[in-house]
């Protein structure tokens, strides 16, 4: 079964790029994003790896740790390294984890507990270990995306998102589709008109339901 909106991840402990971790010491009491792979030296994650290393100050802007995850070792990872950063001319200063024995991936449920790696396997092997988790301080799950191997996750939107959530948890509100900073956000239902009123000012009644606003300062 998938991990749900709003539980708490799990904790291990595991190899990386920059030493051993146990998962939840790490996070400690920042966001975080764990983003799987399932191989190193493949294409389309090598231009993924590089977004995030592109995005290293918006990252540090939001208080948000990034952790990769690849079912590959230590060693093959820091080769790896190499042609991450000469692919998109930043330094990858973020850990990637060493899933060899497929701890990680199927406690995330991405791969069955049944999987396991055959020699000579190619990524088709472990093609679902291929999401994104957006983990909050309180280390329960907040959003998870997954994407075929075929398609470059955007970034962009992992950031919005990101963005959103840290707005909607901080001023209890919700924003509406394609939302970005700035824009109006959504009253919601359980607030009456009354109490809406005093906690956000002045707001647009669309429906009786969906009552748009400036966000708090």
């Amino acid at each position: 079964m998938s991990l749900r909106i709003n539980e708490v991840v799990p904790d291990f402990e595991a190899d990386t790029s920059q030493g051993k971790i146990r998962f939840h010491e790490w996070i400690g009491d920042s966001w975080a994003i764990l983003f799987s792979h399932p191989k190193d030296f493949t294409p389309v994650c090598t231009t993924e790896f590089g977004a995030v290393a592109t995005l290293d100050e918006e990252w540090k802007k939001r208080g948000t740790k990034v952790i990769g995850v690849s079912v590959d070792g230590v060693e093959e990872h820091k080769r790896w390294i190499n042609d991450i950063e000469t692919y998109c001319g930043n330094d990858v200063h973020f850990p990637i984890i060493a899933d060899e024995d497929l701890q990680v991936s199927k406690l995330f449920n991405m791969l069955p507990a049944e999987a396991y790696l055959p020699d000579g396997r190619t990524p088709a092997d472990s093609a679902t270990v291929r999401s994104v988790f957006i983990i909050g301080p309180d280390k329960q799950l907040k959003l998870s995306m997954t994407y075929p191997m075929t398609v470059g996750r955007n970034f962009a939107e992992v950031l919005r998102a990101l963005d959103a959530l840290q707005t909607t948890t901080q001023h209890g509100i919700a924003t509406p589709a394609d939302w970005t900073v700035g824009q109006d956000v959504i009253i919601p239902p359980s607030v009456s008109d009354e109490d809406a009123k005093a906690k956000y000012g002045d707001f647009e009644a669309v429906f009786t339901y969906l009552r748009r606003t400036k966000l708090p300062k």
